[in-house]
């Protein structure tokens, strides 16, 4: 019985020791990470009280296909829209403007020009440039062409709708 325990104890370690994760940082860290090493930059705009941002935590942000495309080809950031910590971007300040029922923060505004939706991925170019914005919950089959499509830079010489049909998942 010890053996089946320690065998046991053994194995949890070991899924620990190699569980993969995404390696989420602050806005402002990717921000100076950019500067230094240039890559694009995934924005998972979200909220607390958001249904569907923790089913997208728990069943796209833990697929491990999705966790290896995202640390290599982003770095990732989770923004909470109702953040009351002023950001400061670009010479700008972003406050919380409290405002409706629970309010929001200036930058997740800016980045969705607007239109709050919850959970929204944003993924901006090397130059922090807004290449695309998609608003809604998405599952790893959704998720996976996109971060293909949008991380290996496709996007800048294909369409979508070309680059859908050649497309070989790995999910």
């Amino acid at each position: 019985m010890k053996k089946l325990i320690s065998l046991f104890i053994y194995t949890l370690s070991f899924i620990q020791i190699n569980a993969q994760e995404i390696e989420w940082v602050s806005f402002e860290e990717a921000i100076a990470l950019n500067k230094e090493n240039p890559k694009n930059i995934l924005i998972d705009v979200y909220t607390d009280w958001c249904g569907y941002c923790k089913k997208m935590d728990k069943n796209t942000y833990e697929n491990k296909v999705i966790i290896t495309l995202i640390n290599e080809k982003f770095y990732a950031v989770k923004l909470n829209a109702e953040q009351k910590e002023t950001f400061t971007y670009k010479g700008e300040s972003y406050k919380f403007i409290d405002q409706g029922r629970r309010g929001y923060n200036e930058l997740a505004a800016k980045l969705l020009q607007g239109k709050m939706s919850y959970p929204s991925t944003v993924f901006m170019d090397k130059d922090e440039n807004i290449i695309d914005k998609v608003p809604g919950y998405l599952t790893p089959d959704i998720m996976e062409p996109i971060l293909v499509f949008l991380g290996d830079k496709k996007y800048i010489e294909q369409p979508w709708e070309d680059f859908q049909k050649e497309f070989k998942s790995k999910l």
